[in-house]
């Protein structure tokens, strides 16, 4: 497709693909960079993965809140979900399996990482959701297909972010479980919209076990 976030670049960091024991994406939040996304990432203490972090063009992935109607996010939704599948295809291509494959983001770049690996569910290696969520109002049809096969996903939030609701913080790890995935929620009262030592530590333990 031809949308507002195809053609930017990919920010490269870590190992060769070539050398990787595994690959992670790094998405990053509105008004961040696939640096910041990367910085975080450096934080898990895991040298021998290949780290691909896109840029949303205007550093935004869309425009309003993940809450608001998905009509009212297009066309940048769509073109930011395919740009996330075509890196995927891309790493595909250099004979990476599915299941060397982790998504990681947070705030809209967890939003995304949640919505693309929803809609795509299969067995990556995978997935923390740092502060997000599934994508849409409150009552959008949550029919997605395929199965995550046991894959861990880690969702961290506050109880009182003032961007992501509690609810549709405990609504995405529902939806992940019903999908099959192995969940580890862990909501932090009182925290704010951040990312904290614990998060990092249960990420970087989550990284470990599926390096192993």
């Amino acid at each position: 497709m031809t949308g507002p976030h195809q053609g930017q670049p990919v920010y490269h960091a870590g190992k060769p693909l070539e050398d990787a024991t595994g690959v992670v994406i790094a998405i990053h939040g509105r008004g961040a960079s696939p640096q910041d996304i990367i910085s975080l990432a450096a934080a898990f203490q895991q040298p021998d993965r290949a780290y691909f972090a896109p840029q949303a063009a205007g550093r935004a992935w869309y425009p309003n809140s993940f809450l608001a109607p998905i009509d009212s996010n297009e066309p940048y939704l769509s073109s930011a979900l395919e740009f996330v599948d075509t890196l995927v295809t891309e790493i595909k291509a250099k004979g990476i399996t599915d299941d060397k494959i982790m998504f990681m983001g947070f705030s809209q770049g967890a939003c995304l990482a949640s919505e693309y690996v929803a809609r795509n569910a299969k067995r990556y290696a995978a997935l923390a959701v740092l502060s997000g969520g599934v994508i849409g109002p409150e009552g959008t049809p949550r029919d997605y297909e395929g199965s995550l096969d046991g894959m861990p996903i880690f969702i961290g939030c506050s109880d009182v972010d003032f961007h992501i609701p509690v609810g549709r913080v405990r609504e995405t790890t529902e939806i992940m479980k019903k999908l099959g995935a192995d969940v580890d929620e862990r909501i932090y009262p009182g925290m704010g919209h951040t990312v904290n030592d614990d998060e990092i530590n249960a990420v970087k333990a989550m990284m470990e076990s599926i390096g192993a």
